[in-house]
């Protein structure tokens, strides 16, 4: 190899170099970028039961989910095959996580257990609700500037002493978000959470 070819090939794999540690600060500089955070609450609507409240410990597991679920960015979908995420904005908490908050939050309001925690007090609980999160996210309306806010949970009420399935119910509710900026999305999120987590807390204060 001559002295320049030998010096081109230095020159290359200096410049390779430099890119790629540019690229490198580039994404730690998007990784710590802040982001906006999101919270939903518990639906206000859920009324307290006026009898007695049941001798039962339940125990609300962290819900299952697909991947694309699986994390704190909040979803929107482009198309049916397309998972995306809102820029710049998460909820507080990983999805499953959150929807488990909710759920706790949602039974506690109806007062009807003595008991509800993500971890049993003893050894075991009366009672586990087994969740699969199927639907969480914001599906864009097709050459429109608007999208549907789609929820659905399904949830299992599992007796603990014999692991056998008391009851099973799909819960589902959606919203539509006027136009896809990130308020009008969370506000319609909002909406149809307080429609599934309603139903939820009332059916498993009636059920137990």
């Amino acid at each position: 190899m001559t002295a320049w070819g030998f010096l081109r090939n230095v020159i290359a794999a200096t410049g390779f170099a430099v890119l790629s540690g540019c690229a490198a600060i580039t994404a730690v500089s998007d990784a710590a970028t802040p982001l906006d955070v999101y919270e939903l609450r518990a639906p206000d609507s859920i009324a307290a039961t006026n009898g007695r409240v049941l001798a039962r410990d339940v125990i609300v597991e962290i819900p299952t989910t697909s991947g694309a679920l699986a994390t704190d960015r909040i979803m929107i979908r482009p198309n049916a095959l397309q998972a995306q995420y809102l820029p710049d904005v998460r909820w507080s908490e990983p999805t499953p996580v959150m929807v488990q908050t909710l759920m706790l939050r949602s039974i506690e309001a109806t007062g009807a257990v003595r008991y509800v925690g993500r971890k049993p007090l003893g050894v075991s609980g009366d009672f586990a609700l087994v969740t699969e999160v199927i639907d969480f996210q914001a599906d864009v309306v097709p050459e429109t500037d608007t999208a549907n806010v789609q929820i659905t949970l399904l949830v299992r009420i599992v007796r603990e002493r014999d692991a056998s399935i008391v009851a099973s119910r799909r819960f589902a509710a959606s919203a539509v978000a006027a136009t896809t900026e990130t308020d009008v999305v969370i506000d319609a999120f909002s909406a149809a959470s307080d429609q599934v987590f309603a139903a939820f807390a009332e059916w498993v204060a009636s059920t137990l």
